[in-house]
C-alpha cells in the first residue's frame, strides 16, 4: 500500500501524510489533510519542550490553550515560542 502524501503546511513540499487524525474533529482533520508526519513529529517535540521549560500544568485549561495557539503557530510557519536554550538541529 502507497504511503499517503500531503503538501505539508509547514515544510511546503509534498511529504508523507499521518496515518490518522491526531484528533477527533475539524481541527484534526485539517491536521490530517495539510501536516506531513515529519512536521507533527517535530511538533510533538516542540509541544514536550514547551511543556518542560514553561512547566506547564495539562489540567491547567490556560495550558492547553497556549499549546493549542503554538502547534498552530509552528504548524503554519508563525513566530511560535521556542523553548530557551533550544537550538534547531540546522542551525549548529
Amino acid at each position: 500500500m502507497m504511503s499517503r502524501t500531503v503538501h505539508c503546511r509547514k515544510y511546503q513540499k509534498e511529504l508523507p501524510g499521518l496515518a490518522t487524525p491526531p484528533f477527533p474533529g475539524p481541527k484534526g482533520q485539517d491536521l490530517f489533510e495539510n501536516i506531513s508526519a515529519q512536521a507533527w513529529q517535530d511538533w510533538l517535540a516542540h509541544q514536550t519542550r514547551l511543556i518542560n521549560e514553561k512547566r506547564l500544568n495539562m489540567m491547567d485549561p490556560d495550558s492547553r490553550k497556549y499549546l493549542q495557539e503554538q502547534m498552530t503557530l509552528f504548524l503554519s510557519n508563525d513566530n511560535f515560542d521556542v523553548a530557551e536554550g533550544y537550538v534547531p538541529e540546522d542551525s549548529k
